[in-house]
C-alpha cells in the first residue's frame, strides 16, 4: 500500500525511453522507433501510450513576446495493459511526420513527447529532438530564391491561427535582396504550405519606400502585397533555375 501511495505521487514509477530510429526528417517522412518501459515498484495500470510532435511559437500579448508549446499532432500507439513490477516492454511504433511540421531553421524546435498514461499516478513523458530539413520541393524553392540574391535574416514559428491550416502559427522565412532586387524591396517574406502532391507559397513582397507616396505607404503599411501561388511537384521537377525566372516574373509585377 506504501508503496502504491508513492507510485501516485511519481516515486517508484514506471519509466519510458523512447528510441528513434534516426534524428534527422523531413515533413511527409515516417517517423520510426520504438517505447521502452519498465515497471516500477507496484503492478500500475497503463490506460495509453501517446506519442506527441511538439513544436514552439511566439505570440505576442500585451506589447510583449512569449514562447508557446504546440501539439502538430498526437498519436495513440497502444491499447490499455497492466504493468507488472519491474517488468520490461518494447512497443514498436511508426507515424508521418506532419506536413504542418516546422523546419528546425532559425529558432524553431521540434520535439517527440513521448507519454505514459498511468491510473492514478503521475504520468512519466519523454522529450526527443529531432531535426527538421527541407523536402526536395522546398529546397528548389529555397536555391530559387538563392539565385535571385535573396539572403535568409530570419526564419521564426509566430501565432497567426487564420493561417496555420491545423495549427496555431506559421514558420515565416524572411529574406533580404542582395543583388537583382535590391533598392526595389525591403524583405520578402515566405510562408510554406507543404503538401504530398504540391508546394505552396504565401509571399510577403515589401516594397522599398520611395518618395513621398512611398513613405506614406508605408506608414500606413501599404507598401505589402500578399500573393499566393502553388507549384505542383512535376513543376519544381524543372529545378532551381526555371523556377527562378517564374519568381523574379512573380516578384517583378509588385515592385
Amino acid at each position: 500500500m506504501f508503496n502504491r501511495m508513492l507510485a501516485s505521487i511519481g516515486i517508484g514509477n514506471a519509466k519510458i525511453d523512447t528510441l528513434l530510429e534516426k534524428a534527422r526528417y523531413m515533413p511527409g517522412e515516417e517517423i520510426r522507433g520504438v517505447v521502452k518501459i519498465r515497471g516500477g515498484n507496484v503492478e500500475q495500470h497503463i490506460e495509453k501510450i501517446e506519442l506527441t510532435v511538439m513544436t514552439e511559437y511566439i505570440r505576442e500579448s500585451n506589447d510583449q513576446k512569449h514562447k508557446v508549446h504546440a501539439a502538430i499532432e498526437r498519436y495513440n500507439v497502444y491499447s490499455p495493459f497492466t504493468l507488472k513490477p519491474n517488468e520490461n516492454r518494447e512497443q514498436q511504433f511508426a507515424f508521418r511526420l506532419p506536413h504542418t511540421a516546422p523546419l528546425t531553421i532559425g529558432r524553431a524546435p521540434v520535439w517527440v513527447k513521448t507519454e505514459l498514461d498511468i491510473r492514478g499516478a503521475v504520468d512519466p513523458s519523454d522529450n526527443d529532438r529531432i531535426e527538421v530539413v527541407p523536402t526536395p520541393q522546398m529546397n528548389t524553392v529555397l536555391e530559387a530564391l538563392n539565385l535571385l540574391g535573396f539572403r535568409l535574416r530570419e526564419a521564426e514559428c509566430e501565432y497567426a491561427s487564420k493561417l496555420g491550416r491545423g495549427v496555431p502559427f506559421v514558420q515565416e522565412f524572411e529574406f533580404v535582396p542582395t543583388t537583382q532586387f535590391r533598392g526595389q524591396l525591403d524583405e520578402l517574406e515566405v510562408i510554406f504550405y507543404s503538401s504530398p502532391n504540391e508546394l505552396e507559397l504565401l509571399l510577403q513582397i515589401d516594397r522599398k519606400a520611395r518618395g513621398f507616396a512611398g513613405f506614406f505607404a508605408e506608414a500606413m503599411e501599404m507598401d505589402e502585397t500578399f500573393v499566393r501561388v502553388r507549384y505542383s511537384n512535376q513543376d519544381l521537377a524543372a529545378g532551381p533555375h526555371a523556377l527562378a525566372h517564374q519568381l523574379a516574373d512573380l516578384i517583378a509585377r509588385y515592385v
